[in-house]
């Protein structure tokens, strides 16, 4: 049985921005990022444990194809994972480590 996936409540802003800046740059794009976040999510729910920490407690899982990892916490005992944002590989920690 999966894991419960719980959300932070600014990834639908990542995702948001995400999806306007690729539709900004080619029609229909931002549907594939969309497509690949919920393939992302869908197959760490499944086993997040595959996923090695990174810092802290921290998992991340990155998305195919796009630029784009999913940073999350863990919780073996209740079986939950909290998505903590969906950033892209370039941007600076310093402005997410707020979510930690």
């Amino acid at each position: 049985m999966g894991f419960t996936v719980l959300y932070h409540q600014a990834v639908e802003h990542d995702i948001s921005e995400a999806k306007n800046w690729y539709k900004s740059r080619q029609k229909g794009l931002e549907k594939r990022f969309a497509s690949e976040v919920k393939s992302t999510l869908l197959h760490l729910s499944k086993n997040p444990l595959l996923f090695e920490i990174k810092y802290k407690s921290v998992r991340v899982s990155y998305i195919n194809i796009f630029p784009f990892g999913v940073h999350f916490h863990c919780n073996e005992v209740t079986k939950t994972i909290t998505v903590l944002g969906i950033f892209h590989t370039s941007l600076n920690p310093e402005k997410w480590a707020s979510r930690i």
